[in-house]
């Protein structure tokens, strides 16, 4: 169990750490979001304008937490 739960941290941590880099990247946030949608697609998850909005919100806020 200890072992999951360090592999969930790990995976979590790349997670955060690529969703870092894809917002302070030097590119416009508009062609950033369509990355990040992109991205999520490919995954089977499609998000609409509003809920991509609050995920790079939310994603934002815990990376400045984290800071």
């Amino acid at each position: 169990m200890k072992a999951l739960n360090i592999v969930a941290a790990f995976l979590g941590g790349m997670a955060l750490g690529a969703a870092a880099g894809l917002l302070f990247a030097p590119e416009k946030g508009e062609d950033t979001r369509k990355k990040i949608a992109d991205i999520l697609r490919e995954k089977g998850i499609r998000l609409n304008h509003q809920e991509m909005n609050d995920l790079v919100d939310q994603i934002a806020a815990e990376v400045k937490d984290a800071e």
